[in-house]
């Protein structure tokens, strides 16, 4: 496919040229987290075409966005992860979504759901900095079956794929269980009680790090 462009002497009709393109910046969203498998991100981006999911990273690997790398035996497999181009793009996806989140229905109807690590951006875009004064803490989050680690450290956010070397609390649920805590259509004591997550470490840790991430912590 040719690459088109909108021939204009402007930062932002550049900046298109590269990421305007359908799909790209989900692309993006989905390395945000870390690097991903080719599979692992068309399981992200479902109602994509391989072809196309082929043909998308191939351009943002020759702009120089993102990278491939084979990992270590055993697993051996290629990764797509993002340069510090590509990762340069993160503020401009957080208020991006900031802004696209007031256009979101209250249930997600036909709308697919994703992978936690989809969600891992979300996190960031709600993240409360100044209710994290003091806090020092690293949750595991095992969404079904994908694992997140978050890491609160003074007023910084860290999230990324896989495990956490030492966490603090172990959330363990599926993905519209989690969803409904983080929108707070569900309520923690509620999710414990009926038995829809499960919490190792500190119970109180989960009402913790929805009042820092959640989209509708308290006042």
């Amino acid at each position: 496919m040719s690459h088109r462009s909108y021939n204009q002497y402007c930062g932002l009709a550049y900046a298109l040229d590269i990421v305007g393109e359908r799909w790209t910046l989900l692309i993006i969203r989905e390395l945000i987290a870390g690097p991903r498998r080719f599979k692992d991100l068309l399981a992200g981006l479902p109602g994509i075409s391989t072809n196309l999911l082929a043909e998308r990273l191939k351009s943002l690997e020759r702009e120089g966005l993102l990278c491939r790398r084979v990992l270590p035996p055993p697993a051996g497999s290629t990764v797509y992860e993002l340069s510090p181009l590509g990762q340069g793009l993160e503020k401009s996806l957080l208020e991006l979504g900031k802004w696209g989140s007031q256009f979101v229905p209250p249930s997600a109807g036909e709308a697919a759901l994703l992978n936690v690590g989809s969600y891992a951006l979300t996190l960031k875009t709600f993240f409360r900095p100044e209710r994290a004064q003091g806090i020092n803490e690293t949750y595991e989050l095992r969404i079904d079956r994908e694992v997140l680690h978050v890491e609160i450290k003074g007023k910084r956010i860290q999230v990324e794929q896989g495990e956490a070397g030492k966490a603090d609390a172990v959330f363990q649920t599926d993905i519209a269980s989690y969803l409904a805590l983080l929108t707070g259509q569900l309520q923690p004591d509620e999710a414990m009680a009926k038995g829809l997550i499960r919490v190792e470490g500190d119970p109180a840790a989960l009402s913790r790090f929805l009042d820092l991430c959640g989209l509708s912590g308290p006042d």
